[in-house]
Formats: C-alpha cells, structure tokens, sequence
C-alpha cells in the first residue's frame, strides 16, 4: 500500500473522499445542497489546500471552516447532529484506509478526527440558543 508523499496523493484522497459524501444518503443533500455543480472543483481544490496545510505544513489554505460549518448550520435549521460529524469520520477513515497507510494517513485521521469534534462544539456554542 502506497503513502502520502505529495499533493497529488492528497488530492487524489479529497477527490475519492468528497465523490463519496456526494453519493451519500445522510450527507450528501447537504454538501450538494449548499456546494454548486460549478463550485465543486474550486471547493475539491480548496481542500487540498488544506490538508496540504496540515499534513506537510505548506501554507496554502486561506479560509475559515467554522464560519462555513456555523453557515450551514443555520442554514438546515440548526439539524447538523453528531451523526452527521461521525458519518463524515467513517468515510474519511474508510477511504484513507483504501488508499494509504503510515505515518501522514494515520495523521490524517487525527487531524480529522480532531477537526470534526472541534466544528461540532463551535457549531453548538453558535446556537441561537447557546
């Protein structure tokens, strides 16, 4: 099994990742709800960008994914649940377990991991409620 070496191995992750959670029955119809047909690719290189970020320390992401996710949020009526987060987790793991192993997949994995509990409490601090 290959490792991740460059960005053509992360970008060959995000692209199989994201036509998952396209496919997907509980996450799909909020990513393809909220991403354009048009904005797909731009979004696909987005996150690249990001994961090259965390995982080489290239700095090449410029955004703010809690701002997004809060948006969202909002957006569906404040629905976004856990299982959404976890079903996100599955897949993530799911496909970098198909395609890599070693050290920067298993950071992969953390990192995501990390970042999925860490937008899940910002988007329930967020809460009109909270």
């Amino acid at each position: 099994m290959n490792t991740i070496n460059n960005r053509n191995d992360l970008n060959l992750l995000v692209n199989r990742f994201y036509a998952k959670i396209r496919r997907d029955e509980l996450l799909g119809p909020i990513f393809n709800g909220h991403i354009s047909e048009e904005q797909w690719n731009e979004h696909l290189i987005k996150l690249t960008d990001f994961w090259e970020t965390n995982l080489f320390g290239v700095s090449k992401f410029k955004g703010n994914p809690s701002s997004k996710h809060i948006k969202v949020d909002t957006n569906l009526g404040y629905k976004i649940e856990q299982n959404h987060f976890r079903r996100w987790l599955n897949l993530w793991f799911e496909t970098v377990d198909e395609l890599y192993n070693g050290e920067l997949a298993t950071k992969a994995k953390e990192s995501a991991r990390k970042m999925a509990t860490g937008q899940f409490l910002t988007i329930m601090k967020n809460r009109p409620e909270n």
